[in-house]
């Protein structure tokens, strides 16, 4: 039985309010794996000077530059912190006793600059594009959350890709706002706007088949629960479970793609840092060599560590989206109300 749309709408300022409040929240509560993640492989694999590593806060994947990798540093990087972990849970243990739960948190902040904006105008460009097209809730319209969610992350990767290649290149060379204005002035006239853009099209080629696979699965799997428990609206249970399961489904098909998109942007910072000359050209050249090197697994490497990320991250930020915009239409049907009681 196909369900009626909601009757009251919330401003798109509203929305940006819900999507800011999950991304704060998913961060929170994912970064901290992501940072155990990255200590224990500097235990194994200790990180040299100018290698790049990606670090994950729930939202998005970033480029971060290991400056002090020799340890002469007087200070050392949070990455470079001494310890003897036995594992994932021992390292949560020792990180929190010795260092403060603070440091579950380490190398957020700057993170937050770029991804939190990124995730509003993904969320409210889905939102809005979706009502655009004339989703209705419970009808069978699903060509519209595969379309909808490519446009928005098509959208939201575009704006925020020079602005990851400017982060990594404050982050790696220490230059003042005048230096790096003119490092980019230099970049465009050499390479023109599209040197802005390096990194673009791998992100891309996993962004937008992640994002179509995601809110397809997602809005089926809310519409189901919604009918079998006779809501109009999906409880914080039914988001969290429909954007894990729909997460997860993503992560592990666009799985080849990730893995592209983490050797390029490794790649890409590398060059930034250490002056390396890339040795591919194109994503396609980057996967060929791969495929011929490590034969058809190297393009599935990482599957467990990728759901284990994923899965909590779409469950909690779509779970809180949610929650907020539910909030917000109640406050706006009691709004309605109070002002029709004085009519």
């Amino acid at each position: 039985m196909a369900r009626r749309g909601h009757t009251t709408r919330i401003t798109p300022l509203q929305q940006m309010a819900a999507s800011c409040s999950g991304a704060f929240l998913t961060s929170l509560f994912v970064t901290p794996l992501d940072v155990v993640k990255i200590r224990l492989q500097a235990q194994q694999k200790p990180f040299t000077k100018g290698n790049c590593f990606l670090y994950c806060n729930g939202l998005m994947d970033h480029i971060c530059v290991c400056l002090n990798g020799s340890g002469t540093s007087s200070v050392k990087a949070w990455y470079r912190m001494p310890g003897k972990f036995n594992g994932t849970l021992d390292a949560f243990v020792q990180i929190s006793r010795k260092e403060g739960l603070r440091s579950l948190w380490s190398g957020l902040p700057p993170t937050l600059i770029m991804a939190v904006p990124a995730t509003v105008v993904y969320f409210t460009a889905y939102d809005n594009l979706k009502e655009a097209m004339g989703f209705v809730p419970g009808k069978k319209n699903y060509t519209v959350p595969i379309v909808a969610g490519s446009i928005a992350r098509i959208i939201a990767v575009t704006a925020i890709s020079p602005l990851e290649l400017i982060r990594t290149k404050m982050q790696s060379k220490k230059l003042t706002y005048q230096e790096l204005k003119s490092c980019i002035r230099s970049s465009v006239q050499s390479g023109g706007v599209l040197s802005l853009y390096r990194g673009w099209g791998p992100t891309v080629l996993r962004d937008v088949p992640f994002s179509a696979l995601y809110w397809l699965n997602y809005e089926y799997f809310k519409s189901q629960l919604c009918e079998v428990y006779h809501t109009e609206e999906p409880t914080l249970v039914m988001s969290f479970f429909a954007g894990a399961t729909s997460g997860t489904i993503a992560a592990v098909l666009t799985l080849p793609f990730d893995v592209i998109k983490t050797h390029r942007q490794i790649e890409l910072g590398e060059m930034e840092t250490m002056q390396r000359v890339p040795q591919s050209s194109s994503t396609f050249i980057l996967m060929r060599r791969l495929w011929i090197q490590n034969g058809p697994k190297a393009l599935f490497a990482g599957l467990t560590p990728r759901v284990v990320k994923v899965a909590p991250a779409c469950a909690i930020m779509i779970s809180c989206y949610e929650g907020f915009k539910s909030f917000f239409r109640r406050r706006n049907e009691q709004k309605r109300a109070a002002l029709a009681g004085w009519e």
